[in-house]
C-alpha cells in the first residue's frame, strides 16, 4: 500500500519498533499502575460478586439528578469513589493487543499519507513535510491521553509518558515521511 509515494509499510512498522522499545526497554510506563495494599481482599469481593468484563463505576450515578439524593451524596463522601476495569478472567495474552495496536499504527499512518497528500505537494520543502505530518501523527497517538485524564482521571504522570511516546511516534512518522517523500 502506498500514499503519496510514501510505503505506509515503512512507517507503521518503525512506530511499532519504536513502541516497543519504550514499553519492553526502557520501562518508564512501570509507574503507570499502583498495587492495592490489600490486592487479595479486594479480588476476593469483586470476585465474589463476579462482574463480566466491562468497565464500572462505584457508586454508580449516570443520572445527574440522583446527585440530590442525600444517600446517593453520601455513597460519594464516604468513598471509595472509582472506576473498576474487569477484564476476562485468565494470563493476559499479548497476541491480541499487538493485532490491534498494529492496525492502530496502520490507521494512523494512514490518515496521515491522507492529510499529508492532501496538503503537501511533491518536491514539499522538508520542513513543511515534517510540520504536517508530525502533527497529524501527534494528534493521532497523543490526544486522547489528555480526554483520559480530564474524564477517567487517568493520573496526568500517565498522560505526560503517553504524550511523550506519542512526541517520539510522531518524530519517527514525521521523519520516515520527510525521508521517503517524492521530489518534485
Amino acid at each position: 500500500m502506498e500514499a503519496c509515494g510514501c510505503p505506509v509499510s515503512s512507517l507503521l512498522s518503525q512506530c511499532f519498533f519504536v513502541s516497543a522499545l519504550a514499553h519492553m526497554v526502557l520501562k518508564y510506563h512501570k509507574a503507570d499502575y499502583k498495587k492495592l495494599a490489600d490486592e487479595d481482599s479486594v479480588a476476593d469481593a469483586v470476585r465474589k460478586v463476579g462482574p463480566s468484563p466491562g468497565v464500572y463505576f462505584i457508586p454508580y450515578c449516570m443520572d445527574p439528578g440522583q446527585m440530590k439524593d442525600p444517600a446517593m451524596r453520601k455513597k460519594f463522601e464516604d468513598g471509595p469513589v472509582g472506576m473498576l476495569l474487569v477484564r476476562p478472567n485468565g494470563v493476559p495474552g499479548m497476541g491480541k493487543n499487538l493485532v490491534q495496536w498494529f492496525l492502530f499504527c496502520l490507521l494512523v499512518s494512514f490518515v496521515t499519507a491522507y492529510v499529508a497528500r492532501h496538503t503537501l505537494t511533491y518536491g514539499a520543502a522538508g520542513l513543511e513535510v515534517l510540520r504536517i505530518t508530525g502533527a497529524v501523527a501527534f494528534a493521532a497517538y497523543g490526544l486522547g491521553y489528555i480526554q483520559d485524564s480530564i474524564w477517567k482521571l487517568i493520573p496526568w504522570s500517565n498522560s505526560l509518558r503517553g504524550l511523550l511516546d506519542a512526541v517520539v511516534y510522531a518524530l519517527t512518522t514525521a521523519l520516515i515521511f520527510r525521508w521517503l517523500w517524492p521530489v518534485a
